[in-house]
């Protein structure tokens, strides 16, 4: 396979080996980080669950201690009170039947959306369009909610949404390579914490089966699962 230049030097830094010590995965990710732009960090994870199984499902949500460094636009669909209190919180977007119409018509300039329980019967009719995008409010994480002033203050703040693929792969955005070492730290020990966290009970055996830590255009960095795991705990 053929890579690019600054992929090849970024291997250079980074080595083959496996990496038991987070701050250190942290260093050699922002060093590989050379591109002209701010590279996104995501944290990669292989799980030992068999999602095929309902019991099996890994999925959830996490609010990052220093955010992803994306500027979030939320669309909050609500009426009356309920838009009031989402604008005062910082919302981009607030509306119903208007902004149901544009997103019909394919407009879909927005990162999150938040609905109230009253709007899920107009929304739940849009599946098609937000659902293959990731866009589709759902109860379990949180975009289907009265408190939607609470909702968007976390959606500001950095709060992402993790799932585990039909192979048992799950990945996130923990930050930029621009974050002091210990902001990008903090929030990938977060995230793991909560996907450790987030073990199903049915799961049999080692869970992480493997952890690596990339930028956009870096190589990744892998880890010892083991070593990752017995950290978090300390």
């Amino acid at each position: 396979m053929k890579t690019g230049k600054r992929y090849r030097t970024g291997s250079g830094v980074i080595g083959l080996e496996k990496i038991g010590n987070l701050p250190e995965a942290v260093e050699k990710v922002k060093a590989a980080a050379t591109a002209k732009f701010d590279e996104t960090v995501e944290c990669a994870v292989r799980l030992g669950v068999d999602p095929r199984h309902a019991d099996q499902q890994v999925r959830g949500t996490v609010v990052l201690p220093h955010g992803t460094g994306k500027k979030i636009r939320v669309l909050v669909l609500a009426k009356g009170d309920k838009e009031r209190e989402a604008k005062e919180a910082g919302a981009d977007f607030t509306g119903s039947e208007e902004w149901i119409k544009k997103l019909n018509e394919g407009w879909l300039d927005v990162d999150s959306i938040i609905a109230t329980p009253d709007m899920m019967g107009e929304v739940g009719k849009l599946g098609r369009i937000l659902g293959p995008r990731g866009l589709m409010p759902n109860p379990r994480s949180g975009t289907v909610t009265f408190d939607v002033a609470k909702a968007v203050r976390e959606m500001k703040a950095g709060k992402i949404e993790y799932r585990v693929d039909k192979a048992g792969n799950l990945h996130a955005p923990v930050g930029k390579a621009s974050f002091q070492k210990d902001q990008l730290l903090a929030n990938v020990e977060t995230f793991l914490r909560e996907v450790v966290r987030a073990k199903p009970s049915s799961s049999k055996g080692q869970y992480l089966k493997s952890v690596t830590l990339s930028s956009t255009m870096g190589p990744p960095v892998r880890l010892d699962p083991a070593a990752v795991q017995a950290g978090l705990k300390s």
